[in-house]
């Protein structure tokens, strides 16, 4: 196998990823900047493994002598990269966008011409990279844990602002008790009194059950039906009953979601326990160790912890 000399970074051959849906670009330079190969790759385990074992040809099986430049920082081919030993470096989108500009006038995009790009830019401007390192398994749970809640805490906002403007059309009394409909006793409520007409008509005995079962203290039951009695909206005759429908249909999203939330967010907390409790009976799990004194700074709770940790393990560290 022909011999490739390394550079002063050490590396041999630096590869730039232009990352895909179905397929990825991919240009491989020397240490001289000169186009040893450029492929498409298969979004597949069988075209991403032979794609890593010619790269172990090239370099007669110094996988650490290849650094790799990808825009994405995680995901399956990053992943690849990293377990075959593999040196992988990440870069912000718009930083790659102004390294196109030395080769492209018009700076247009070209997955072709991004490969070579991020390729190059990396074999002259490492500095302006970040390099990507492999972490415990645990610390990949905290990151996937971490992107679901918020995924999910997305998911149930969207949700419950259009539940805020089906009430804003035709119930506001039920805002007045939550300026967010995002409880799950307002949701109650509305379920049991679906337009204002029949929340008027709702007995104290009944208000002070509800009120009891979600645990609400800052209203009485006294107080929720004065709110509940006052003046309905003026609408068209029907409009209230068919808004109502509408709003009724979400509850069981909401429900959902909500749950779904506070499972990740009891998982979180778990995890984060058992890091902790990890990292302060074994000194090898450092990692685990950072948790633990990131957790102890005031106001840092377990989901900004979690985050905090999860996306800037490799700085925390």
């Amino acid at each position: 196998m022909k011999h490739r000399h390394s550079d002063e970074n050490g590396f041999s051959i630096y590869v730039g990823l232009d990352w895909g849906t179905t397929f990825h670009r991919a240009c491989v330079l020397d240490a001289s900047g000169k186009i040893l190969r450029e492929c498409r790759i298969d979004h597949s385990g069988q075209a991403i493994m032979g794609f890593l074992r010619d790269l172990n040809g090239m370099v007669s099986g110094k996988p650490d002598s290849v650094a790799v430049a990808i825009e994405v920082p995680r995901g399956p081919v990053v992943e690849a990269f990293l377990e075959g030993g593999f040196t992988v470096f990440s870069i912000n989108p718009k930083q790659l966008d102004r390294f196109r500009d030395r080769y492209t006038v018009a700076g247009a995009k070209d997955d072709s011409r991004d490969a070579y790009v991020a390729a190059d830019s990396l074999r002259t401007d490492q500095h302006c990279f970040r390099r990507l390192g492999v972490h415990h398994p645990d610390v990949v749970r905290l990151r996937e844990l971490s992107r679901t809640e918020e995924s999910l805490g997305g998911d149930l906002r969207r949700v419950i602002n259009q539940l805020y403007q089906l009430l804003l059309r035709y119930y506001p009394q039920l805002l007045q008790l939550s300026s967010t409909p995002d409880e799950p006793w307002i949701w109650a409520l509305l379920e049991l009194a679906p337009v204002p007409q029949r929340g008027a008509r709702l007995t104290v005995v009944r208000l002070k059950q509800l009120l009891s079962k979600h645990r609400i203290h800052r209203w009485t039951a006294e107080e929720v039906r004065e709110v509940l009695a006052t003046t309905p909206l003026p609408l068209a005759a029907g409009s209230a009953d068919a808004i109502s429908e509408h709003a009724l249909l979400l509850l069981p999203q909401l429900r959902l979601l909500y749950g779904q939330r506070q499972q990740i967010r009891d998982r979180i907390e778990a995890l984060l326990d058992r890091m902790t409790i990890l990292g302060r009976e074994n000194s090898e799990f450092q990692e685990h160790r950072d948790i633990g004194l990131l957790l102890s700074l005031p106001g840092v709770g377990c989901l900004i912890g979690a985050n905090l940790f999860s996306e800037g393990s490799d700085p925390l560290a």
